[in-house]
């Protein structure tokens, strides 16, 4: 079992509570303890366990009460296991009817609930990986990539992306780099709101429309950032399939003629720019609203004139969220400090970090990251 799979035990008998919860903290279980429905209710607030253990006999709201006010919500699809003094099949079948996983009796022996408990996530688990199995071979298949197998070779500059989909699924975030020629070449990094496969699907809608957009101002002679990403966002708002669909963008057009980087962005996080000759680090905001919020993204455009040796971090959001003892955090700072010691270095060696080790085992969100250097 990995250590991290978390359970929440609801009792209103304090003992049954803290004894339970010994027992499970000592087999290898992250425990979160409530003394009702409505602590309960609380807790889930913050975090979201793997599974839930319920009393059935408890004031003010029971366990059936609190199991349907769960299936209201997203929480639904959390497996919940009853946990009661007594043996009635009506009120089994009740809890069935409730989706609920199993009964357990309170005079069960510890081992028992626990290997009860183990080998029902097991198989959630196994059942888990054969899904995202099929699921990756049928995206194969249709050859379809929301962030790119292999990085263009773009003169005067290197790139390099790290990317970390949340639990292994392919998400909300995406990648491309469209070469228009020797010249010039645009780099996408978007994070549509949401995670796994819904998010996924979405990101090739987008995706779609950048890449048009690209080509058709392109070829009418634009190669403005702002002018892209605003006809991105008509297209977006009066599209009713993802209008609905919050996305963030960060769209850069590298002049490798002119050693120049120009920048617009829709919700995005500010970029981290690192200036080589005085070691100084300059965070690049952009002033537009994620896309097809409102007809009128009020985009602007950053002109970034780079020297050899200037860097740029591009980022999405699941870089900079952690989940903390109050729940979910964003703390920028925290990445522009455990950035800066390898600033000025290749970008394999922040690759290596702690910071992006620790990033690997607890991230919450897609995570993406793009690295540009001025080479010459």
């Amino acid at each position: 079992m990995a250590a991290s799979e978390k359970i929440l035990l609801v009792d209103d008998n304090p003992l049954v509570l803290e004894m339970m919860g010994r027992a499970l903290t000592k087999e290898g279980f992250e425990c979160m303890k409530a003394g009702s429905a409505a602590d309960a209710q609380a807790l889930l607030k913050q975090q979201r366990p793997d599974i839930i253990l319920s009393d059935y006999h408890m004031p003010e709201v029971n366990g059936f009460e609190f199991r349907q006010q769960l299936m209201a919500t997203d929480l639904k699809d959390i497996p919940f296991m009853f946990l009661t003094s007594e043996v009635d099949s009506g009120v089994m079948l009740e809890g069935i009817n409730l989706e609920a996983v199993d009964y357990i009796l309170k005079d069960t022996p510890v081992a028992v609930v626990v290997s009860k408990i183990n080998n029902f996530l097991s198989t959630v688990r196994e059942q888990h990986e054969r899904a995202l199995k099929e699921l990756s071979k049928a995206a194969m298949a249709l050859n379809l990539h929301s962030v790119p197998k292999q990085l263009p070779a773009i003169q005067g500059f290197e790139a390099d992306i790290w990317h970390q989909p949340f639990q292994n699924y392919p998400g909300g975030d995406f990648i491309d780099f469209i070469k228009i020629d020797d010249r010039y070449t645009f780099i996408v990094l978007g994070d549509v709101m949401g995670k796994k496969w819904a998010a996924w699907y979405f990101s090739f809608g987008f995706l779609s429309y950048i890449r048009a957009a690209v080509r058709i101002c392109i070829a009418e002679g634009n190669f403005s950032t702002q002018s892209i990403l605003q006809k991105i966002n008509s297209v977006v708002y009066h599209d009713p399939v993802v209008a609905d669909v919050l996305s963030s963008l960060s769209l850069l057009l590298i002049d490798s003629e002119q050693g120049s980087v120009i920048y617009s962005g829709a919700g995005d996080l500010p970029l981290l720019y690192y200036k080589h000759s005085t070691g100084e680090t300059e965070q690049i905001r952009s002033a537009g609203m994620l896309l097809g919020l409102m007809p009128d993204g009020d985009y602007d455009e950053i002109t970034m004139q780079l020297q050899t040796g200037d860097q740029l971090y591009i980022l999405t959001d699941g870089i900079i969220d952690a989940e903390g003892a109050d729940g979910k955090r964003t703390d920028y700072q925290t990445f522009a400090d455990a950035v800066a010691p390898f600033l000025g270095k290749p970008f394999g060696d922040f690759k290596k970090s702690a910071f992006i080790e620790e990033k690997k085992q607890t991230h919450i969100d897609d995570c993406s990251l793009i690295f540009l250097q001025k080479t010459t």
